[in-house]
């Protein structure tokens, strides 16, 4: 039996259909959204159905009207989302490594959620673009969650902090103990998530991998912000190669101009460079650990460290073991 044609279901099952079923390639016709229609039970006219697209565009659905030929149809042309920038949110959900494999394909299968089924599986083959290793916490999100919670009510958080053995255990530093700290940001650099806090102990800033952390809960004592105010995020994720702590130097490097785009690309557009020549230099702050080394070490010669005298010796240190390594392998 068929239900009236003014129900209150007619108006949401034709939005519902527009969305799911028409974009700018595919449209339904009057007798398509009448038989449609039908499949819910719902008996329509084509009166009634004009007066409720008017209503749905009121209401601000972009909905166009379309004819080929003798067929009449509609279509929504405008979404909060075009397909372009649905393919690049998803690009970016499947290729990110601190995202889970279960968590990636929930928000990728919400994602095509915000165009049609036709545009949607456009959408599922950009799943494979990225052949990436996933992290596999789960409590990632809810640690997130708590994080951002405790910066926006300026509260202090604490947590566990793991490392994985041979056999993929967890294993707790400070044999299990909590860390308490002021929590300042949060970082996705290179690839993964960190939490960038203030240590009240150690007067400094630290961070932490937020996969690593385990029974984050919102403390309530309030943070700490008088050293917080002027923290420089990009200033400090800059400094911190690979977001590996160190002992922060002034360093002065000079490298050949084929290398300026890569230069630019780690320090930034604003970065002064000094021409000599052949090469340029900078001066940055930068960590003085192995992660900026091995940055510097990649380009074969091509850059070189000029000051100060601790950050070439460390350097020169680290090419001495691994050249010891090198030496006594079998």
């Amino acid at each position: 039996m068929y239900a009236s044609s003014n129900t209150k279901q007619k108006i949401l099952r034709l939005m519902q259909m527009l969305l799911e079923k028409t974009d700018e390639d595919h449209y339904l016709a009057m007798s398509q959204i009448i038989e449609e229609l039908g499949k819910y039970g719902i008996k329509a006219e084509r009166k009634s159905i004009y007066a409720d697209i008017e209503l749905l565009r009121d209401f601000g659905m972009d909905i166009e009207a379309r004819q080929e030929g003798k067929t009449y149809g509609y279509y929504v042309a405008q979404r909060d989302f075009d397909l372009p920038e649905l393919k690049l949110l998803v690009d970016a959900v499947g290729s990110s490594r601190f995202m889970t494999e279960k968590k990636s394909k929930e928000l990728i299968g919400k994602l095509t959620g915000l165009t049609s089924q036709n545009h949607a599986k456009q959408l599922k083959r950009q799943i494979f673009l990225a052949d990436r290793q996933k992290l596999f916490n789960e409590s990632i999100y809810v640690n997130i969650d708590i994080i951002h919670m405790a910066i926006n009510q300026q509260q202090k958080i604490k947590f566990k902090y793991f490392d994985y053995n041979i056999k993929k255990q967890k294993v707790y530093r400070k044999n299990g103990d909590y860390y308490s700290y002021t929590p300042v940001a949060l970082c996705w650099n290179e690839d993964n998530y960190y939490l960038i806090a203030y240590s009240e102990n150690w007067d400094d800033f630290v961070h932490y991998r937020v996969d690593r952390l385990s029974d984050v809960t919102m403390l309530e004592e309030k943070a700490y912000l008088q050293d917080c105010r002027n923290f420089n995020i990009a200033e400090y994720v800059k400094s911190n190669f690979g977001m590996f702590s160190g002992k922060e130097v002034r360093a002065t490097l000079r490298f050949d101009n084929d290398l300026i785009n890569q230069v630019l690309e780690r320090f930034g557009k604003n970065t002064t460079l000094f021409d000599k020549g052949e090469q340029f230099e900078i001066v940055v702050k930068v960590s003085q650990s192995p992660v900026f080394l091995a940055w510097i070490f990649q380009f074969a010669g091509k850059a070189q460290i000029i000051a100060p005298e601790s950050l070439k010796n460390e350097m020169k240190y680290m090419l001495a073991v691994q050249l010891k390594n090198i030496n006594s392998c079998p």
